[in-house]
C-alpha cells in the first residue's frame, strides 16, 4: 500500500505543477487580447505567491489537526477550480480573483506532501517526487502552445488543463483510506510529536536564514524564467507567442529531466553534492544565455534547457534535508518557513523582472537571473558554515 500512495503523490504533484506554468506561458495571448500593459501580470502572480505563502505559514497547525490526505484532496480540487474560472476569465479582475483559490490551494498541498515524503520516503524518492512537477509543468505550456496554434486560444488551453486537474482531483479523493491502509499516519495527529514554532522562532536560527536564501534564489529563478521566459524572447528574440511557448517547454522539460537524474544519482551522491552540482550547471546555462540572442532562438531553448537542468534538482534536495537540519519534530514547522520564502521569492522576483521589461527592456533577463543565482550561492555558502 505504501506503494500506492507513494504513486498517488506523484500524480498529485503532477497536479501541482500544472497551474505553475500556464499562466508565464498564456500571458503574451492574455495581455495582447485584454489590451494590458505587460507589466501587469504582476498583479496576478502576486496574489498566487501571497496567498501560497500566507497558506504555507499555516501549513503546520493545519496539517497537525486535518492530517495530510484530506489538505491533499481539497487543495488539488481547489485549483482545479481555479483554472476553469481562468479560462473563463473575461478581465483582469477576474482572474485576480480566481488567483486566490489557486495561490491557497498550492501553499498547502505544497508544504504537506513535501515534509511527508522527506519524513517516510528516501532521497530518491523526492527527487522523483518533483521529477513528476516537472511532468506537470512541462505538460501545460506543451498543450497551451497547441491550443495557441490551432485557434483555440489561451482560453482552450486552460479548458484543457483543468479536465486534467479535474482528473487528479478525483483521483485524491477517492484514495483517501490509502493513507490508513499504507501504514504510515496521513490523517490528524500524524508524523509522532510534531512541534509548532512560530516564523520568528525558526527565523532565529542561522541555519534557518540560510535555508531560506537557498529557497529564494532557486525558486526565483525557476519561476522567473517560467513566468518571463516567453515574455524574453518574444519582446527581445522576435519570436511569435506559439513559437515561444513552445520553446518554454524546453524549460520545464530540462527541469523534470534534472529531477529525474538527480533520483537515479541520489543513492550514489548526497544530497548536497546534486546541489552543488545542479548549481555549476545553472551557471553556465545563464552564461549561454546571456548571448543566445546573438545566435538563434535554437540556442536560446538549449540554454533554457539547461537552467531547467541544473537548478532541477536544487530545491528536491534541500527539501529532503530539512528533517536532517532541523530534527524530524521541527520539520513541519521548518518546512512553512521554507515554502513561505519559497514563495516569497517567487512572488518578488518576477514581479521585479517585469517592470524592468516594462520600463527598461526584456533583454535584461539573464543579467536578472545571474543576480538571483548570487542569493542562491550564498545561502549554500552560509549554510556551509553552519553544518
Amino acid at each position: 500500500m505504501a506503494t500506492v500512495l507513494l504513486l498517488v503523490i506523484y500524480i498529485a504533484f503532477i497536479g501541482l505543477g500544472i497551474p505553475d506554468s500556464l499562466f508565464g506561458t498564456a500571458w503574451p495571448a492574455i495581455y495582447a487580447e485584454f489590451h494590458l500593459p505587460v507589466s501587469w501580470a504582476n498583479f496576478v502572480t502576486l496574489i498566487i505567491s501571497g496567498c501560497t505563502i500566507c497558506t504555507s505559514l499555516m501549513s503546520a497547525r493545519l496539517i497537525n489537526r486535518f492530517g495530510t490526505a484530506k489538505i491533499t484532496a481539497v487543495s488539488t480540487s481547489m485549483t482545479a477550480a481555479a483554472l476553469l474560472g481562468f479560462s473563463c476569465s473575461g478581465g483582469m479582475l477576474w482572474l485576480c480573483l480566481f488567483a486566490v483559490p489557486l495561490g491557497i490551494g498550492a501553499g498547502a498541498i505544497d508544504s504537506a506532501l513535501n515534509n511527508y515524503v522527506a519524513l517516510h520516503y528516501k532521497a530518491v524518492h523526492m527527487n522523483f517526487l518533483h521529477c513528476f512537477y516537472g511532468i506537470g509543468v512541462s505538460l501545460s505550456p506543451y498543450l497551451m502552445s497547441l491550443a495557441l496554434s490551432a485557434g483555440g486560444g489561451w482560453r482552450g488551453g486552460y479548458r484543457t488543463m483543468f479536465w486534467i486537474q479535474l482528473g487528479i482531483a478525483a483521483l485524491t479523493v477517492c484514495t483517501l483510506p490509502l493513507w490508513k491502509k499504507a501504514g504510515h499516519a496521513g490523517v490528524s495527529g500524524e508524523e509522532g510529536s510534531p512541534q509548532t514554532r512560530s516564523v520568528l522562532a525558526m527565523l532565529k536560527m542561522p541555519r534557518m536564514r540560510a535555508a531560506c536564501l537557498i529557497f529564494i534564489g532557486s525558486c526565483a529563478i525557476e519561476y522567473t524564467c517560467g513566468s518571463w521566459g516567453s515574455t524574453f524572447l518574444v519582446r527581445a528574440g522576435g519570436l511569435e507567442a506559439d513559437a515561444a511557448a513552445r520553446i518554454i517547454t524546453f524549460y520545464y522539460a530540462g527541469m523534470a529531466l534534472g529531477r529525474f537524474l538527480s533520483g537515479l544519482l541520489a543513492g550514489k551522491l548526497t544530497s548536497w553534492q546534486l546541489v552543488r552540482a545542479g548549481q555549476w550547471v545553472t551557471l553556465a546555462a545563464i552564461a549561454l544565455l546571456l548571448g543566445s540572442l546573438a545566435l538563434s532562438p535554437a540556442v536560446s531553448g538549449a540554454a533554457l534547457f539547461l537552467i531547467g537542468l541544473g537548478n532541477g534538482p536544487v530545491f528536491p534536495n534541500m527539501i529532503h534535508l530539512t528533517p536532517q537540519h532541523f530534527g524530524r519534530e521541527l520539520s513541519q514547522s521548518a518546512m512553512g518557513v521554507e515554502m513561505a520564502s519559497s514563495y516569497a521569492g517567487i512572488m518578488l522576483a518576477p514581479l521585479v523582472f517585469g517592470l524592468l521589461a516594462q520600463y527598461v527592456t526584456a533583454a535584461l533577463f539573464p543579467v536578472y537571473l545571474g543576480a538571483l543565482y548570487a542569493v542562491m550561492t550564498a545561502g549554500v555558502l552560509l549554510m556551509k558554515k553552519r553544518r
